[in-house]
């Protein structure tokens, strides 16, 4: 099956109710997006910004409060999903929404700041490596990008251990049988990748001061800056 086809199902379906579960999916919710949002630093007061894999513009949302002036842009494969997060960016202007495939949409613009959470991990290793020497094409010099996303486990063990402590939180955290069940049943889209291999493609594309700014079990947040034009 068609693994892009099959994520834009799935977040099409889950689009209207997606919001409201992120709290009890992502244990380390506020910390995961907070730091995101702050590390996406610009001297720039109306800073050009590319959300990749957007969703419902969760992570725009907080980045734009610090630059009400910024240029945004979200793409994502669900229509459904963009429809949320035009109603959660309302009340801000210069905002650009595509529908389509962030890995092969022609962009005609560089960018000051590049995000993504929560999407890459649908990716193969060879498209995230692609994608990351994108990234760093479309990245203007003084530029950075953020990625908050979950990486898999160095070893068995490890990912045992991380896939153990999330649905033992899952499970406890109010969400209904059929909202666990279905968040299970993502969870087959996912093509994560280690940490480490992450850190090492980011530096192979270009950027500088790589590093993993925040990491709770396999949510991470990764970051890197372009310090050469």
């Amino acid at each position: 099956m068609n693994n892009k086809k099959d994520v834009e199902k799935k977040f099409n379906e889950n689009a209207e109710k997606y919001d409201s579960q992120r709290r009890q999916l992502i244990p380390c919710f506020d910390d995961f997006y907070t730091i995101a949002a702050t590390v996406a630093r610009t001297n720039k007061k109306s800073p050009n910004i590319l959300d990749l894999g957007a969703g419902t513009g969760l992570l725009s949302s907080k980045i734009v409060e610090r630059y009400p002036d910024a240029r945004l842009t979200l793409i994502d494969l669900s229509d459904k999903m963009l429809e949320v997060a035009k109603e959660r960016l309302q009340e801000y202007e210069n905002i650009t929404y595509i529908v389509n495939d962030y890995t092969k949409h022609a962009y005609t613009s560089k960018f000051d700041i590049i995000v993504s959470s929560l999407s890459i991990h649908h990716l193969s290793d060879e498209e995230k490596k692609k994608l990351y020497q994108d990234v760093y094409k479309m990245t203007d010099k003084g530029g950075c990008f953020i990625n908050a996303d979950q990486v898999l486990g160095s070893s068995p063990f490890l990912e045992a251990l991380y896939v153990e402590d999330w649905k033992s939180k899952v499970e406890r955290s109010g969400l209904s049988t059929e909202e666990i069940k279905e968040s299970y049943e993502r969870l087959k889209l996912d093509q994560m990748s280690t940490l480490s291999d992450q850190l090492q493609w980011l530096e192979e594309a270009g950027f500088s001061d790589v590093d993993c700014l925040y990491k709770y079990y396999n949510f991470v947040v990764l970051f890197g800056r372009k310090t050469r034009a």
